[in-house]
């Protein structure tokens, strides 16, 4: 990155991307050491980091991003390695499953993978980034977090808040250099879609998209600091929807959802 340019180049940037084994994280690091950067490749799988990190010249390190001294580790894997995090993509990820009756055990994991691995991230990065007067975080929080995800209660809670916490981040941060933004797609053609089970799945399947096309508009919006990082540009018009009218929203959900739960015609 160049220290004399205010914007944000890839070329050279020191860059962390958790859950990069696959999926968007595998495009995001794709991407990025395609543009010069110098890349450490996350992932909790350590075969599937080492693959990536063989792919893209990178570094691997696994490590468990729901634990706090993993995330630790990290970081400071990265910072002696290069000296810098200039980019930090939050973007490792769980899907729950289920209502309110979903286990303790899965509320628990998605909430400490899908929200508190960004504080935990947080905690580590903020010192360093606020003396230097400058860093970004990227979280992927998805568009579960703007809007909801019917069939997994879990996940739409846990991204609600991931977004939550981007925001309060970026509101609290920006005048201090430090630039927060919010990835939130919709259905990408990744394992965790493709595993994915009950009416939501099926109906983010229907617009997916490729994990590279994310990573295209993740570096379009690297270069303009905007906060959401919208891969389905109609995500906006639903969340205005939402903004505006919650209650028509909530009812236009609730027709979909009855429509789900109808047995199909034979």
């Amino acid at each position: 990155m160049d220290a004399n340019s205010t914007r944000f180049t890839l070329s050279g940037a020191a860059v962390v991307v958790t859950g990069a084994g696959s999926g968007i994280g595998a495009a995001l690091a794709t991407r990025f050491a395609a543009d010069g950067a110098r890349v450490v490749v996350n992932d909790l799988d350590a075969d599937a980091a080492q693959r990536v990190a063989t792919q893209v010249d990178g570094v691997p390190f696994p490590a468990d991003v729901a634990d706090p001294a993993g995330v630790a580790e990290l970081v400071r894997f990265a910072r002696d390695r290069f000296g810098r995090i200039d980019l930090f993509c939050g973007n490792a990820g769980v899907i729950g499953g289920g209502g309110a009756e979903a286990s303790d055990e899965t509320w628990e994991r998605t909430w400490r993978v899908n929200v508190m691995s960004h504080v935990y991230s947080a905690r580590e990065l903020l010192p360093d980034w606020l003396a230097a007067g400058r860093g970004r975080l990227l979280i992927t929080a998805s568009a579960a977090g703007l809007l909801t995800l019917l069939g997994d209660a879990p996940y739409s809670v846990s991204k609600h808040a991931a977004l939550a916490f981007a925001e309060w981040l970026r509101a609290s941060y920006a005048h201090r250099g430090i630039v927060v933004q919010a990835l939130c797609p919709q259905g990408v053609r990744t394992d965790m879609l493709a595993r994915g089970e009950g009416p939501g799945a099926a109906l983010l399947a229907e617009g997916a998209v490729s994990p590279e096309q994310v990573a295209d508009q993740v570096v379009a919006a690297l270069a303009d600091d905007r906060f959401l990082v919208l891969p389905h540009p109609e995500v906006a018009t639903y969340y205005t929807r939402r903004a505006g009218d919650p209650d028509r929203w909530l009812h236009a959900m609730n027709r979909v959802q009855r429509d789900l739960e109808r047995p199909a015609e034979s």
